[in-house]
């Protein structure tokens, strides 16, 4: 197996492992020697794998600021999808696509950096299987490969983190800001909620490790089921 398969081959295992919390925050995972062990690789592959995590925020190596968001206390992945995160956390949700559409718009361009003008725009509700929706999400993305075809064909098996890696775009950065709103009329009636209830407010700009554009999401989440996890100069 090539060391670049083995690298991602613990880095995907210890993340399932994070996201579906057996590994709580806060918690040390176990030592690099037991790591190359138990996955049959060197200490520099599991060293590599700890460093993607890192680098995705799952972990804190060296000291610095983290954060996570996360539903019922399970961590979700930005890159494996929430839809599998929260699955993975013990709660069925199912996820309706309200649009899936191609947009023109110069501002955006300006605003996230992006080669184009051109984007598509998802935007999706996650609702608890037997009970309310729990989040609203707003996306747009370049237009180009398989995303620009997703307003023709649909995503990639119902999944947009599928349709983003399928058109070639791999997330390596983002920032993101939180902060609570109350919802406006049409946001509560999708959500069914009242009118002006809390709802958490998180923006992600994401891009490729060359900067490219990737992603701006706009999420509407339950505070009753999300949280935002913050870690200051911690190590694990």
């Amino acid at each position: 197996m090539p060391v670049s398969s083995k690298r991602r081959l613990v880095a995907d295992a210890l993340r399932d492992a994070i996201a579906s919390g057996r590994y709580r925050s806060g918690e040390r995972l176990p030592g690099e020697h037991d790591l190359a062990e138990r996955f049959a690789v060197s200490r520099g592959t599991v060293r590599a794998a700890l460093a993607d995590l890192a680098d995705d925020e799952y972990i804190a190596i060296r000291g610095g600021i983290g954060s996570v968001v996360t539903f019922d206390g399970a961590t979700l992945d930005p890159r494996g999808g929430w839809a599998r995160s929260i699955a993975a956390s013990g709660t069925e949700v199912t996820t309706r696509i309200l649009r899936l559409v191609r947009l023109d718009d110069p501002r955006l361009q300006a605003e996230v950096d992006a080669a184009e003008a051109t984007f598509v725009a998802v935007d999706r509700l996650r609702t608890v299987v037997g009970g309310r929706p729990v989040s609203l999400e707003r996306s747009v993305l370049p237009h180009v490969g398989r995303l620009a075809a997703a307003t023709t064909d649909g995503l990639v098996d119902d999944s947009l983190t599928a349709t983003i890696a399928e058109a070639g775009l791999v997330p390596a950065e983002a920032e993101q800001w939180v902060d609570v709103v109350p919802l406006d009329v049409d946001d509560a009636a999708l959500l069914d909620r009242p009118a002006g209830t809390p709802f958490l407010r998180s923006r992600r700009v994401s891009r490729t490790a060359d900067g490219a554009f990737v992603e701006r999401v706009d999420s509407l989440l339950d505070p009753d089921r999300f949280r935002l996890h913050m870690r200051f100069g911690t190590a694990r």
